[in-house]
């Protein structure tokens, strides 16, 4: 099984994420599972939420506390919450940064990998936004195995309609330029 912990704020897509992940890996043939986790937060507040995908039925239906891969949409949350909490050690981080993969590791040390992309600007190139959601979505399949990038053609396309085209486009110059140490 692997299991994604998304950390993001309100209004960033980190619940529309996690849904397409799931649905390109259902479109693979795996189970998944997604979900959120938030309260009454307002847009801008943190927000996290989970998906899992497995080529077996997934029964575990609580948050994800031991991680595979952690995805970061804002770099300020690295400053004021423990991403890496319980991420395994041989998993990944992936945040939206101008910064290098080192230089994110120097901050939160670990033994786990790291991969960054400067979501934020091939979304405002690309979407006309800063909403990074679909943007980091080629960043997670670039830096891991848990879907392919054609697999999030379809649920894309299907979620945003006539943007679906720009979608998947930010998604793959990310999946281009994302950087991995």
């Amino acid at each position: 099984m692997i299991e994604v912990r998304f950390h993001g704020r309100g209004g960033q897509g980190a619940v529309t994420s996690v849904e397409m992940i799931a649905l390109a890996a259902i479109s693979e043939g795996k189970y998944a599972l997604a979900f959120p986790s938030f309260g009454p937060e307002r847009r801008g507040a943190p927000v996290l939420a989970f998906v899992r995908t497995d080529d077996k039925p997934i029964k575990i239906r609580s948050e994800v506390k031991e991680p595979d891969i952690v995805v970061v949409f804002d770099p300020r949350l690295l400053s004021i919450i423990n991403v890496a909490s319980g991420l395994k050690d041989s998993g990944i981080i992936i945040v939206n940064s101008k910064r290098t993969p080192q230089q994110i590791k120097s901050v939160l040390g670990g033994k786990y990998r790291v991969a960054t992309v400067d979501a934020a600007a091939i979304a405002k190139e690309i979407l006309g936004v800063t909403v990074v959601n679909t943007t980091m979505l080629g960043a997670v399949v670039k830096a891991t195995d848990i879907v392919k990038l054609t697999s999030l053609e379809e649920p894309l396309k299907h979620r945003f309609g006539k943007g679906g085209t720009r979608n998947i486009d930010a998604s793959r110059k990310a999946y281009e330029q994302t950087l991995i140490a």
